[in-house]
């Protein structure tokens, strides 16, 4: 093979990755992990459990500092990283700080959840021609694999309902009637698919009472409002739901786009909160997501905020901001609404 190749970028989706001619493949963000534990600073305590033996796939729970003594049980938050469906998980040091931060904001346990994200083999898949010797080279771990992941560990979680399984924090602090479902970016993609799938089949014993959206990773094949200035960005974020999602029949697929998924109108909980960031590319499908809900009758009650001045995640490395702690309030806020 041309030793060239192995500094030629074939794609590049920048600020997650990029794939070079050789095949390689240079994550950008993500790769960090930090262990769990007692966090000095919020008092939240964490440890990982495994919610899919077969896979090896794990979760990492968070107990508030006040919930052994408490002697009431607190909501539950199931959390989806984001990561465009390619990178980070629940244990780097950005999403781990800011489930602790949630977590003793609104004093709730919490359920952050590994799924499987797409990632390239360079032994088998050739980003050049994607075919070798008639056989078609695609992503591993390609979309909807990180949903039907996601779908499990929301089954695990529901197996505890009744105390019978094995995780204490779990059976003994968690209110499963006040259950309530957030991710930011792909994450909240997933919450969103989350939600409508609870709308088709209700987890036995779960109240999916809510699900906060944060900074939604929905798209369309026509661009919208500003997005028609921002061809190159378009194009990145084109190619990386293409790459993602390699079976997909394209940007207005149901699972990219939620507006012309006929079931929209099944979400399955009774309130969603969507949080949107000013310069985001994204902003607009947030209020589009919004406004669809509330045209086509949906019987929850909807809500958004936006984040003046603000870009895509920008509380995931900005955490202590006053934009995010705005952020983290309202998200805090929306949980103990009616639930205490």
């Amino acid at each position: 093979m041309d030793s060239n190749l192995s500094e030629q970028v074939a794609y590049d989706f920048s600020p997650f990755f990029r794939i070079y001619k050789d095949g390689r493949i240079e994550r950008l963000l993500g790769v960090d992990v930090v262990p769990p534990g007692l966090d000095q600073d919020t008092q939240v305590q964490s440890k990982d459990v495994i919610y899919l033996q077969e896979k090896n796939l794990s979760s990492r729970l968070y107990l508030p500092r006040n919930a052994i003594n408490s002697g009431k049980k607190l909501p539950l938050l199931v959390y989806y990283h984001g990561g465009g469906f390619c990178i980070e998980t629940p244990f780097s040091p950005a999403y781990h700080n800011h489930l602790n931060n949630f977590v003793a904001e609104a004093n709730i346990i919490a359920v952050s959840v590994d799924y499987s994200v797409v990632v390239v083999c360079p032994l088998k898949w050739d980003p050049r021609t994607k075919v070798k010797n008639g056989r078609k080279r695609a992503p591993e771990h390609p979309l909807p694999i990180a949903y039907e992941d996601s779908r499990a560990a929301l089954k695990w979680v529901a197996s505890h309902v009744n105390g019978s399984e094995p995780k204490e924090w779990l059976n003994s602090y968690v209110d499963f009637g006040k259950v309530f479902l957030s991710g930011d970016s792909a994450g909240a993609n997933i919450a969103h698919h989350m939600g409508i799938r609870n709308g088709k089949e209700k987890l036995l014993g779960v109240n999916l009472v809510g699900i906060v959206l944060v900074h939604p990773y929905f798209w369309g094949k026509e661009p919208i409002s500003n997005e028609a200035k921002e061809s190159e960005k378009r194009a990145t974020v084109d190619g990386l739901w293409r790459f993602s999602c390699p079976t997909t029949s394209g940007c207005d697929d149901p699972l990219i786009n939620p507006l012309v998924d006929p079931d929209l109108g099944k979400l399955g909980c009774s309130r969603v909160l969507v949080m949107v960031a000013e310069k985001d590319l994204l902003r607009d499908r947030g209020w589009q997501y919004y406004y669809k809900l509330k045209e086509i009758g949906w019987k929850g009650l909807v809500e958004i905020m936006e984040s003046k001045e603000e870009d895509h995640a920008f509380h995931m490395q900005k955490s202590s901001c006053e934009n995010a702690v705005g952020m983290l309030k309202r998200m805090a806020s929306f949980i103990n609404e009616n639930t205490t």
